[in-house]
């Protein structure tokens, strides 16, 4: 498995061990206090906290692993792949914050509009590493 295939899983699985749970959490339990909210600051916070310090041990492992992996400049392939998972992934982002900044405000407000914005922002990095490994993965099979 290429190393950039390795980091965008390990980004996926952060997202998925770190936001799933936020988002259950605040489905579950929607804040109904007014901003600033504390607790729903502080659950986005150890949120992001677990999420870099999972991203950064495993980076560390991958690293540890396989370092002349890790040190390989990206080829026209990686670059190639990359450039068209972000570039899709900057579309999702757009459609996310036309929906947040455009529509919702009609609609919602406080920390409707904070979780929307972040459930966007997560569904665009979704997206974005999870094309990569896609593509990766059919080049393979």
């Amino acid at each position: 498995m290429p190393y950039r295939e390795k980091t965008a899983w390990l980004y996926l699985i952060a997202m998925a061990a770190t936001f799933g749970p936020y988002f259950m959490i605040v489905a579950a339990n929607p804040p109904r206090e007014a901003l600033p909210n504390l607790r729903q600051l502080s659950l986005y916070a150890v949120t992001a906290g677990v999420q870099m310090l999972i991203l950064g041990v495993g980076h560390l492992y991958l690293r540890r692993v396989s370092p002349q992996e890790a040190h390989t400049p990206p080829d026209e392939r990686d670059l190639a792949i990359t450039r068209h998972a972000i570039s899709s992934a900057y579309y999702v982002m757009i459609a996310g914050m036309i929906l947040v900044g455009g529509i919702m405000p009609f609609t919602a407000r406080g920390w409707s509009l904070v979780n929307a914005a972040i459930a966007m922002i997560a569904i665009a990095q979704i997206v974005q590493h999870g094309i990569v490994v896609l593509s990766y993965r059919r080049q393979q099979g």
